[in-house]
C-alpha cells in the first residue's frame, strides 16, 4: 500500500470539510481534535497519527479509507444462471456449477455441486498446501472422505478441511445431494 502524503491528506481533509460546510472550529468540536492540529493537517505540515486520522474521519462522517483516499470502487459482477460455467461428469452425472466469476488470481472459488443418487465426485488429488475448503450441504446426505477419514454430513451440516489431502464426496442418501463449496487459496 502506498503511504499517504501529509500534503495529499491535508487537501483531502480540507476538501471534505468544505463540502460539508464545516468550519475548522466545527470539525474540531465534532472530531475531538484541536483546531490547531486540524489547521496543521490541512496545510500539510503535520501527518496525523492513525488515531487522530480516525477521529477526523468520524468528525467528517466518512470512513478512514475514504478520508485517506484509499477507498476503491468495488467491483460488482453478476453471473447469470444461464451463463454459469457448468461441468458435468458424463459417467456419474456429478455436476459442478461455478457461482463465482472467473476472476483469475483472486484465491476464492464459490461452487454449487449436485450429486445424483448413488453417485460420487470421484477422488480429487490433494491441493497444494494453503488451500482450504468449506462445505455446507443444502439437500441430501453427503459422505466426505478426507485422506483416510470419513464424515457423513446431513442437510444443513457444514465442514471445513485443509485440502492438501486426497478427498472425495459421495451421495449416500435417497435422491440427489446438493452442496455448496468455497475453495480458498491462501497466499494468492
Amino acid at each position: 500500500m502506498d503511504a499517504v502524503s501529509s500534503t495529499r491528506l491535508g487537501a483531502r481533509v480540507k476538501d471534505l470539510r468544505r463540502k460539508r460546510g464545516l468550519t475548522l472550529e466545527e470539525l474540531a468540536e465534532s472530531s475531538g481534535v484541536s483546531r490547531a492540529m486540524l489547521s496543521k493537517v490541512e496545510r500539510g505540515e503535520k501527518n496525523p497519527t492513525l488515531v487522530i486520522a480516525a477521529k477526523v474521519a468520524e468528525g467528517l462522517g466518512v470512513g478512514l479509507s475514504e478520508l485517506l483516499g484509499t477507498e476503491e470502487r468495488r467491483e460488482v459482477v453478476v453471473v447469470p444462471r444461464d451463463r454459469r460455467p457448468v461441468m458435468r461428469d458424463p459417467e456419474t452425472g456429478f455436476e459442478r456449477q461455478l457461482l463465482s466469476p472467473p476472476l483469475g488470481g483472486r484465491g476464492v472459488e464459490f461452487v454449487r455441486n449436485v450429486v445424483p443418487e448413488g453417485a460420487t465426485s470421484g477422488r480429487f488429488p490433494p491441493h497444494r498446501r494453503g488451500v482450504e475448503e468449506y462445505i455446507v450441504v443444502e439437500k441430501g446426505h453427503l459422505r466426505a472422505t478426507l485422506g483416510g477419514e470419513e464424515r457423513v454430513l446431513n442437510e444443513g451440516d457444514a465442514l471445513y478441511f485443509e485440502a492438501d489431502i486426497p478427498h472425495r464426496f459421495d451421495n449416500v442418501g435417497e435422491g440427489e445431494c446438493c452442496y455448496y463449496l468455497v475453495i480458498v487459496s491462501k497466499g494468492t
